[in-house]
């Protein structure tokens, strides 16, 4: 809530609050009833696709292979929605921050195994952490936070029809047997994406998602589940 965790406000939004500002709320769903089917240069079909894509590291992609059992059991989605993995053992956000690492070379191929294009893609779930952190807190968090955003400028130049992206962060990692992502690093990365949401809140630029306020640089981003 409103109280501090190492002089940070808590809260998934600014003011220590768990619900997004009313206009930033406004603004994703009037993006989200644009959502449609579309083909595979983008234009709006009702024979096309919508695309869900996951983008992070193994422990995003061992969740959203479980979510997508239970969405293919849903018999209320859209039946044009097509749900992707695009989420990577070993892929770290400073690697996906990388606009021609390893990891968007297999995502591609991801795709093309679905039978769906890039332009296809308007929806991304984004889970990210780093490897082996050290440098405390705050440091670790901007850390994530500067290729938190990177990835997002990577997601809106690669697929120019995204639309939102939610973020989350990692789950509990306190028994963790290794240092790849133990407590507090996992707790704290959650700054990361908060601060990173905060910003395009607060009309930074490079988080800027409407064209009518400057260069598009993101999709519009929200808190997924945390």
């Amino acid at each position: 809530g409103k109280g501090t965790y190492k002089g940070e406000q808590g809260g998934l939004y600014p003011g220590g609050v768990n619900t997004p500002p009313p206009a930033h709320l406004k603004a994703g769903l009037a993006l989200a009833r644009d959502i449609v089917p579309v083909d595979s240069e983008g234009r709006k079909s009702t024979g096309g696709k919508i695309v869900l894509l996951s983008i992070g590291m193994s422990n995003t992609t061992m969740e959203f292979q479980v979510f997508q059992k239970v969405a293919a059991a849903d018999k209320a989605l859209n039946p044009r929605l097509q749900i992707v993995d695009g989420a990577q053992g070993s892929q770290t956000a400073l690697r996906t921050a990388v606009p021609d690492s390893k990891f968007w070379t297999v995502l591609e191929q991801r795709l093309q195994a679905a039978a769906v294009s890039p332009k296809q893609v308007e929806v991304v779930w984004m889970k990210q952490a780093n490897g082996k952190p050290t440098e405390g807190f705050p440091g670790a968090a901007k850390k994530l936070q500067a290729d938190v955003v990177s990835t997002l400028h990577n997601l809106h130049d690669k697929f120019p029809n995204l639309k939102i992206a939610y973020l989350s962060s990692r789950i509990y990692g306190g028994y963790a047997t290794t240092p790849l992502n133990p407590e507090p690093y996992a707790y704290e990365g959650a700054f990361a994406m908060k601060w990173a949401i905060a910003d395009q809140i607060a009309g930074k630029p490079e988080l800027n998602y409407d064209g009518a306020k400057g260069p598009v640089r993101s999709p519009w981003i929200a808190w997924g589940p945390y």
